[in-house]
C-alpha cells in the first residue's frame, strides 16, 4: 500500500504556502505583529471599517479566535471597536491613528515583498494561475 500522496500540484501549493507564511511571518516580526494580526489590520486599512465576521470571513479565521485578535490589537491601541447604534448584536472594528500610520510604513515592504514573490510571472501566467487556484477553490 502506498501512503505517499503523489498529486504534485497540491504538494507543490502546501509548500509555497507555507514558504510566503514564513517569508510575511519575518516580515511582521520586526513590527511586533503575527500573520494573523498583519491580515486584520490589512484588511481594515484596505477596506475600511469592518464587522468582526467580515474581517473573519476575509481572512477565514473563526469568529472565536477574530475576538482574541481584536483584543489583543485593541490593547495595543491599533483598533477600535464601536457598536452599532442601529443594532446592538453588531460590532464595527475600524483602525485608530496609530493602526493607520503603523499600516502606512508596512504596506510599501509588504507589497514590494509580495510582487517580488510574484515578479517573475508573465501578465498570462499570473492570469492563469489565479483561473487555476480558482478552479480549485471552487471544489473546495
Amino acid at each position: 500500500m502506498n501512503r505517499k500522496c503523489e498529486n504534485a500540484p497540491y504538494l507543490l501549493l502546501m509548500k509555497t504556502t507555507k514558504a510566503i507564511q514564513e517569508r510575511m511571518k519575518r516580515e511582521m516580526i520586526n513590527n511586533k505583529l503575527n500573520i494573523t494580526e498583519f491580515s486584520v489590520l490589512e484588511v481594515l486599512y484596505l477596506q475600511g471599517k469592518q464587522t468582526i465576521q467580515q474581517i473573519g470571513n476575509s481572512i477565514l479565521i473563526s469568529s472565536g479566535s477574530m475576538t482574541y485578535v481584536i483584543d489583543k490589537l485593541e490593547h495595543k491601541g491599533l483598533l477600535n471597536r464601536i457598536g452599532c447604534p442601529t443594532d446592538r448584536r453588531v460590532i464595527h472594528v475600524l483602525l485608530t491613528e496609530d493602526g493607520i500610520r503603523l499600516m502606512d510604513k508596512i504596506m510599501p515592504s509588504h507589497r514590494d515583498m509580495v510582487n517580488d514573490m510574484f515578479g517573475s510571472l508573465t501578465d498570462n501566467e499570473s492570469e492563469m494561475m489565479v483561473k487555476i487556484l480558482s478552479k480549485v477553490s471552487k471544489r473546495v
